[in-house]
């Protein structure tokens, strides 16, 4: 039993910490961390089942620290607890090159989970993990070892409540009884402008309880028995659980506390020397941890270090007893393919009117699927329309989470932020899908996915104008370049079916950061690859499909996806007329930029400015490859209602466009 007052001297470390973090910075959010103290205490101390020594250890419990804005509380933790977080880290709170940024970010800081600070992403992330905990247990756990057991627990504020994406996200966890969630709730009542009065007073614990959750209240979130009680609660309730803490933020603060000044500003040396002076706190001293609260914190080593040699015992009885799962969850543990998992992916024969690239996605997908046990994802309400079913699979449901389909209703936000918490476990290759145009819902969990380097792929269908008589709202026409523009994003936009195959294979072996493959409605004439090159040329985002004529070229055709059959069909009919056309598929620019300069040259020949591209999108970014004697033919305005062939036709998408387009370049 812990003496309360050493109780409390750890939680005001916990407090003071932060804001001399935030104090010598000059900048940060001392609200959160002086408030939930007590909360992250208790979690992290009495519950949490981690070894800072071995941050990856796969049976860890997980930690969000959704109100990402309060990252110097969790950057204290780390370091009280062992993590290889030091003190001068502390130090060097939002500073250049520090691995203690403003808000928390993957791969960033060790210990850290996943990248929090835009609200709401870290409330669906933990979703996403519990998802990804139940289809792990549900294929791997046996009767006798339950080898994947933990549980994601969660400090979630205000305004990740407000956010929509939230609400997506909860409504789905409360659906599939997801019951090794667990989350604390930040129930301060105070935003920038003001009290929460003025624009959030709906009864949230009705609001949680009718999506399905498991809610209790505390009214004192510095109570630190009942904390504990209430996690106690949670963890033998199967379904997700919500820990409404009554709290005041900036708690101790003597001017501030319970007022929107507490939020996001240094407190300043005066109201920080009053508050450590109240407890009887070293005033003079920052930066101070009494040895027997760093004593305190620091048992976690060794308890850590011992459940992971427990665990890691339990997995060897598991591997004797079970060999064939065990071999596969090693695999796991290893982060590895399993050996010729693309081994019945298909080889497309040469068609004229061939198949829309969401149909032959949906083949490729399926020949994946058996031999990948990893590959899970679905769509939000579009399986059909997106081709993204794994046929013969169950769907992931509370009754069955080995299942490897996903419902994720009509929540296009929800599902990719969920998508990225499911990606950072071993073991789960997650992909969910969506028409382009509603990419814009994404948008805000796509870039995270992009900044952390999560491994997710997202699969969007529908890809342009093509879309035809849904009309200009379900036409993308901005989409496709929003998406090329975002850093560290693998945008590819096949051309035919076995481009789609060498994507998929590129988008999952691609693991060091997310993928988004775009197919069409409409269909794209399979390419005779005996006549064109290997479609294995996609892999470096643009390829020389092939040079007509007798003599070098004078003139380069180059597209994207289903317009790339128009250039084929354009540069066979110029050569005929005499001209020496080279054809470039160019199905992803990210790809084409890491390849060397000498290659790029060796495609897109620097002697020759006539070029001309053609997409069924917007032109902004070709000029960068077609150069300023090239054409463009490209869709910059919006779509109209009508049947596919004549949107196509009206707005210039045909073989014989480019054929006039290109002799008037040569003229």
């Amino acid at each position: 039993m812990i003496d309360r007052s050493l109780e409390k001297k750890t939680i005001n470390t916990l407090r003071f910490l932060s804001v001399d973090m935030i104090q010598k910075a000059n900048s940060g959010h001392p609200g959160l961390p002086m408030g939930t103290a007590a909360i992250a205490y208790t979690i992290w101390t009495k519950h949490l089942n981690h070894n800072p020594q071995h941050p990856q250890w796969f049976n860890r419990d997980r930690f969000i620290l959704s109100g990402g804005h309060g990252s110097a509380m969790i950057y204290s933790l780390l370091y009280l607890t062992g993590y290889d977080v030091f003190l001068t880290d502390l130090m060097n709170f939002r500073q250049w090159g520090s691995i203690t940024p403003g808000h928390p970010e993957y791969g960033v800081t060790p210990g850290v989970e996943v990248t929090t600070g835009l609200l709401g992403q870290g409330f669906a992330n933990g979703v996403g993990m519990a998802i990804a905990h139940e289809n792990l247990a549900a294929r791997y756990n046996t009767e006798n070892n339950e080898i994947v057991d933990h549980y994601i627990y969660g400090i979630v504020t205000d305004g990740d409540l407000m956010e929509g994406v939230t609400s997506e996200a909860a409504s789905l966890a409360g659906h599939l009884k997801l019951g090794r969630l667990i989350y604390f709730y930040d129930d301060n009542r105070i935003s920038i402008d003001g009290s929460t009065d003025i624009t959030f007073t709906e009864d949230r614990t009705a609001r949680f309880k009718s999506y399905g959750w498991h809610v209790q209240e505390i009214s004192d979130g510095n109570d630190i028995d009942a904390i504990d009680s209430a996690i106690e609660s949670a963890k033998s309730d199967p379904r997700p659980s919500i820990i409404v803490a009554r709290t005041t933020i900036g708690y101790g603060l003597p001017t501030r506390a319970g007022t929107p000044k507490a939020h996001g500003e240094p407190p300043g040396v005066v109201e920080i020397g009053a508050a450590k002076e109240a407890v009887g706190w070293q005033a003079d001293k920052d930066f101070f941890i009494p040895s027997e609260v760093l004593k305190l914190y620091r048992n976690s080593i060794k308890k850590g270090q011992q459940s992971e040699m427990d665990w890691n015992q339990k997995l060897s009885e598991y591997c004797v007893q079970n060999e064939d799962l065990g071999l596969d969850f090693s695999r796991v543990l290893a982060c590895e393919l399993p050996v010729d998992w693309d081994k019945d992916i298909p080889v497309f024969e040469a068609d004229e009117k061939g198949l829309a690239t969401r149909a032959s996605s949906g083949k490729v997908l399926n020949a994946i699927a058996p031999n990948l046990k990893d590959l899970v994802g679905g769509s939000a309400d579009l399986a059909p329309s997106n081709k993204t079913w794994l046929n013969g699979e169950e769907v992931f449901q509370a009754d069955s989470p080995s299942g490897r389909n996903f419902h994720f209703g009509v929540r296009e936000h929800g599902m990719a932020a969920i998508i990225n918490g499911m990606s950072v476990y071993p073991g789960i290759i997650p992909y969910g899908g969506t028409f382009l145009v509603f990419s814009d819902y994404m948008r805000g969990a796509i870039r995270v996915s992009a900044l952390s380097d999560y491994p997710a792929i997202w699969v969007f269908t529908h890809d342009s104008i093509g879309v035809g008589e849904d009309g200009p709202t379900h036409q993308p026409v901005e989409q496709l370049t929003s998406l090329r523009i975002i850093p560290k994003l693998s945008v590819i936009r096949p051309g035919d079916a076995n481009e789609v195959a060498e994507a998929w294979k590129l988008a999952i072996e691609r693991r060091e950061q997310p993928t988004t493959l775009v197919f069409s409605r409409q269909n794209a004439s399979t390419l005779d690859r005996k006549k064109y090159s290997s479609a294995e040329g996609l892999r470096k985002g643009a390829y020389v499909l092939a040079d007509l004529g007798d003599d070098e070229p004078e003139l380069i055709l180059m597209a994207s996806g289903t317009e790339l059959q128009y250039i084929v069909e354009a540069g066979e009919a110029l050569a005929e007329k005499g001209v020496n056309v080279r054809l470039v598929s160019f199905p992803s620019w990210n790809l084409f930029e890491e390849q060397s300069d000498s290659y790029k040259d060796s495609v897109l020949l620097p002697n020759v400015s006539r070029r001309l591209s053609i997409e069924a999108g917007i032109t902004t970014g070709w000029e960068k490859y077609v150069g300023s004697e090239g054409i463009m033919i490209g869709q910059d305005r919006y779509g109209a209602s009508a049947p596919q062939p004549v949107v196509y036709e009206k707005f210039g998408f045909t073989a014989e466009n480019v054929i006039n387009k290109s002799l008037e370049l040569l003229s």
